[in-house]
């Protein structure tokens, strides 16, 4: 069998191999990466957050081919949730991090999204090969040493790297490769039918391009804009209602939607569509998990390789390239020699722990359908151990950026004038959509005002981010380019 060698080969097209894959090729190194199927393909989850669009595709250098694309912008989320009848809305420019020009995300057909990423892994010299299917590890001396895969004619062969990265997504093969075991929650055990409608109604201006999320007796529906015709709809129900999505699915869906009346309203006018791409109805278990090992010597795992979580949060993107983009800074640092395999990777694992962490707790909190919003945003607070106040920490954790990284939001865009923050503030509260208004003229949001204020002043004065901290004791800080690790020193330290 011919054996190639290459310093990283990666599993895995999607978002999470294409990141890796072209953070580690942007510092020099050899990578290979391997994808069973050819671009462009289905995928599903559509719906992104600010931290991917403004720190990770910031970093990979395709902002701008994002902003060409024409996608819908996501200024933020709607929710018919919880104990408030008509739907309530956040935005999110409300947090600081996220204000002005990264106060949105994108709303992707992900065919198209994913092309654009794994088109930018080649520019930025990536090895990518289409149609080939790994079949398994190569196994060192007390490391994994490389993968074997067969090529789009057959051919089995056979690639050696100093790190292996699975980014092959919640049906890969080779997780298990690196220990431990697979835990499945027993809180999110659940089943989603989705189809995608042509004409579907909008939400009103400015929120036309948000994510729509309503809580039904069965469960609860996505509403995703996906153009200005094209929408994606899904019901997802809990696993003791799955024999309300078993038999004839377009009877199912339709009988899910007639259960949820503000999703038969935007959909009164629509036709589902049935051809193409988009044209069959489709089934996926939601159930979340978690591996308890995401590494061992020269291997890990990132995306859905590694966990999922349930997706009301659309928080599946963000975890795929968040989790790739902290596997990147852990293999430059050690193919750098500047850090060892096990500092380095110990990082990659406690970050990508805590964020799918805080939100699977704060999901678990979110579940609870008789309290308010105001308390959901308190839990948010809770759960990612802020400092700001309630309604900012919950549009943080939502847009991706709890974890305080400047990688994510793009450090200087946070100084953003505190008169601007004030002004769109009031607009909302004087807004003539009677449902959002109270929320933003609400108690939370006045302490938004005072206490962002300063954080905003600070900004403008020029003292610009924080200095980055370590996010756990002994922890590592991220270099100023976002690209590897670096060891803390305080500094007063000589």
């Amino acid at each position: 069998m011919p054996v190639e060698e290459f310093d990283v080969v990666v599993a895995g097209g999607g978002p999470a191999g294409s990141t890796v894959a072209s953070l580690v090729a942007m510092q020099g190194h050899r990578v290979l990466l391997l994808e069973k199927e050819v671009f462009p393909r289905y995928q599903i989850g559509e719906s992104l957050l600010p931290s991917t669009v403004h720190g990770v595709c910031r970093l990979l250098g395709v902002t701008d081919e994002l902003a060409e694309a024409g996608f819908p912008k996501k200024k933020g989320g709607t929710f018919r949730w919880g104990a408030r009848p008509e739907p309530w809305t956040f935005s999110f420019g409300l947090s600081e991090r996220m204000t002005g020009s990264a106060s949105f995300a994108y709303q992707v057909e992900r065919a198209r999204f994913d092309e654009i990423l794994l088109n930018n892994a080649k520019r930025k010299g990536v090895e990518v090969r289409e149609g080939c299917s790994v079949t398994g590890v190569i196994e060192g001396e007390e490391r994994v040493a490389g993968l074997r895969y067969t090529d789009p004619d057959g051919v089995e062969r056979a690639v050696r790297a100093r790190f292996v990265v699975d980014a092959s997504g919640n049906k890969s093969r080779l997780y298990s490769s690196v220990g431990g075991t697979r835990n499945y929650s027993e809180f999110f055990r659940s089943l989603a039918l989705f189809g995608y409608f042509e004409n579907g109604k909008r939400l009103p201006e400015p929120y036309s391009g948000n994510i729509l999320s309503v809580a039904f007796d069965s469960g609860w529906f996505w509403y995703i804009p996906l153009s200005d015709t094209m929408t994606s709809v899904g019901a997802v129900v809990r696993r003791e209602m799955a024999e309300k999505i078993q038999g004839d699915r377009e009877k199912a869906l339709q009988a899910l939607i007639a259960q949820c009346p503000l999703i038969s309203e935007y959909l009164a006018d629509a036709h589902r569509i049935t051809t193409g791409r988009y044209g069959q109805l489709r089934v996926r278990k939601d159930y979340s998990y978690h591996q308890t090992a995401f590494w061992r010597p020269g291997m890990i795992l990132v995306g859905d390789a590694a966990c999922f979580v349930d997706p009301v949060f659309s928080s599946g993107v963000h975890l795929a390239t968040y989790s790739a983009l902290l596997a990147a800074r852990s293999i430059n640092s050690v193919l750098a020699d500047e850090l060892d395999e096990k500092t380095a990777l110990t990082e990659f694992e406690a970050r990508y722990r805590r964020e799918y962490g805080v939100f699977y707790e704060f999901l678990v909190s979110f579940y609870e359908m008789n309290v308010n919003e105001e308390s959901y945003f308190w839990k948010a607070k809770k759960v990612t151990n802020s400092d700001h106040t309630d309604l900012e920490s919950f549009v943080e954790l939502i847009g991706g950026v709890s974890s305080n990284e400047t990688a994510l939001t793009s450090s200087g865009r946070i100084a953003e004038r505190s008169a601007e923050f004030a002004a769109a503030v009031d607009r909302m509260a004087t807004s003539d959509d009677g449902n959002m208004a109270p929320l933003f003229r609400s108690r939370v949001v006045k302490q938004v005002m005072r206490e962002g204020g300063q954080v905003q002043l600070k900004a403008i004065l020029g003292e610009g981010a924080e200095p980055e901290l370590p996010l756990f004791p002994g922890g590592l800080v991220v270099s100023p380019d976002g690209m590897k690790w670096l060891p803390f020193r305080p500094v007063d330290a000589d």
